[in-house]
This record gives C-alpha cells, sequence and structure tokens, in this order.
C-alpha cells in the first residue's frame, strides 16, 4: 500500500517528457546518455515528482515506500525542473554526472572563477581553455583551471570565434554554478517557495538576443 501511495507522486516520465528531458540532456553530453540507462553496477531509472526529475537507482526507489507521500522532497540526484510552460530546466544538482561525460569544456582562469560562482556569464578575458571546435550555442561544462567543476552554460561563440574576441565580450552565457548551493537553497531542495521560484523561463531562451548586444 505504501509503495503505491509513492507511486501517485512519483512517476516514470511520458514520452514527451522523455523527449524534452532527453533534448536537453544531450546538449551537454550527447550520446553519454546511454552511460546513465545502462549501468554496469545496478539498475537505474529517472522518475517525476513535483515537477523535478529524480535519478536513482531502483532499489532506492523500492525503500521508498517506507516514507510518507507528503513527507518525501527529495530522493536520488535532481537533475532538474518543469516549467509551467513544460520546458525542461537544468539544476546545479546534476553537475556531478554532466561533467563526468560532458563532450564540450570550458576552462576558467582564476581571476573569473569568483565572477562565475555569483552567477555572472564567463567574459572572454577569464576564458582559460575551450574544447577544439566547439559550436556557437553548444552546452559546455566549465572548470577551473585544476580541473574542478563549477557549473554549466552555453557558448556564446564557437572555439574559433573565441580567439576574435575582444576581452570583454561574452563567451559562455552562465546557466548554473556551485554558488548556487548558497544563493539558491530553496529553490533546490523543495519548499513552496522553492517551487514558484524555480517556474521562471529557461535563461537560454534570451542567448541569441544577449550575443547580439
Amino acid at each position: 500500500v505504501g509503495f503505491k501511495l509513492i507511486l501517485l507522486r512519483m512517476r516514470p516520465l511520458t514520452d514527451e517528457e522523455f523527449r524534452i528531458f532527453f533534448a536537453k540532456l544531450a546538449k551537454y553530453i550527447d550520446r553519454n546518455i546511454k552511460f546513465l540507462i545502462d549501468r554496469p553496477d545496478e539498475e537505474y531509472c529517472f522518475r517525476l515528482h513535483k515537477d523535478r526529475v529524480f535519478y536513482l537507482s531502483v532499489a532506492t526507489m523500492k525503500k521508498a515506500a517506507a516514507v510518507e507521500r507528503d513527507a518525501l522532497m527529495s530522493l536520488g540526484t535532481c537533475f532538474g525542473k518543469f516549467t509551467k510552460t513544460k520546458k525542461f530546466r537544468l539544476h546545479i544538482t546534476a553537475l556531478d554526472y554532466l561533467a563526468q561525460y560532458a563532450k564540450y569544456k570550458v576552462w576558467v582562469k582564476p581571476s573569473g572563477e569568483m565572477s562565475f560562482l555569483y552567477g555572472n556569464h564567463v567574459l572572454k578575458a577569464h576564458l582559460g581553455r575551450i574544447t577544439e571546435n566547439t559550436p556557437r550555442y553548444q552546452g559546455v561544462v566549465l572548470y577551473s583551471m585544476s580541473d574542478v567543476p563549477l557549473g554549466f552554460g552555453v557558448t556564446a561563440n564557437s572555439t574559433a570565434e573565441c580567439r576574435k574576441l575582444e576581452p570583454t565580450a561574452i563567451a559562455v552565457f552562465h546557466q548554473a554554478d556551485v554558488g548556487e548551493y548558497l544563493r539558491s537553497e530553496s529553490q533546490l531542495f523543495g519548499g513552496e517557495e522553492g517551487q514558484r521560484a524555480g517556474d521562471e523561463e529557461e535563461p537560454e531562451d534570451n542567448f541569441a538576443m544577449a550575443a547580439n548586444h
């Protein structure tokens, strides 16, 4: 009975939800999505709970049957949230998996780390390295020069275009950073305030507009 009650709130994604979710995920890890689904250690799955998509082992999901449905706030790793308009927004809590399987990467100079961790875009002056042949508007994971994952974003220019940019030009649009664990805790980990705050539209909708200013 308890397990059935949990499933009233936590359920598999529909085909359309999977399409939207995987399309967003593929912007960062491309075909490496397969490594999240076909794991050699144990069976994992994606589940939807209060508009948020969670990644967890099937064994953990079954243990959740002991939790009252109204008390369940989080389970496994939250990858992000569907907005009211059914777009999907990746959360910083997915960074460990994005960093592990990212196809394109950007390294931020020490002089630009703090700015990025306060939610700002990465300027050309702060660009340390970038994966060769990275396209424009490509999802990238950002690292410190010592390979510590800092967050993720979307390139404002391709690798070739970045070489020609002025120092003050935007190289990477900010999407999420680890500083959010302090700045936006309520949005990441539940509560009605966090639910409402997380309903804003996906910022990448405005990337092209920002690039032209």
